[in-house]
């Protein structure tokens, strides 16, 4: 949810992130309807791919950026929430945009269950499982925005 201090998010495209070791999922989502979209998955190893994700910066142009917190059960950071919050601090100076966090408890299980439910409806398949951390980031984005 956005930060009260910050007030409500300003008009426009934001990105939302589900960072981790191995993955980056990015979503793509807007204030006028407070929904987001899977958008793509980045390579993250000793270095995240920072080019192709300054060139999505770059096409979405946006007002902001939603990073998903992986706070522990009581809502404290953790080692892997540090490492998010290190990562939002470099993007958002090769951005040049705000950059806000959301708790991101709960949502990898949220988007197995949606991609699960998806698959047996027949409107996924098997090789879409790789998109499950830019539906992750979907749905980061989507609470914050709907706050």
């Amino acid at each position: 949810m956005p930060d009260p201090s910050q007030g409500v998010p300003a008009p426009g495209t934001y990105l939302g992130i589900d960072f981790g070791r191995r993955r980056i999922g990015v979503a793509v989502g807007q204030t006028t309807t407070a929904t987001a979209r899977p958008l793509a998955v980045i390579p993250n190893g000793a270095q995240p791919d920072w080019q192709a994700l300054e060139r999505l910066l770059r096409e979405w142009r946006p007002a902001g950026i939603v990073i998903g917190l992986p706070l522990d059960a009581d809502g404290a950071d953790t080692p892997m929430s540090r490492e998010a919050r290190a990562f939002g601090r470099q993007l958002g100076q090769r951005g040049a945009c705000a950059v806000h966090y959301n708790d991101e408890r709960l949502t990898s299980m949220a988007a197995q269950e949606q991609f699960r439910q998806r698959r047996s409806g027949g409107q996924a398949r098997r090789a879409d499982a790789a998109m499950l951390d830019a539906m992750a980031a979907a749905i980061i984005l989507e609470n914050w925005l709907q706050g």
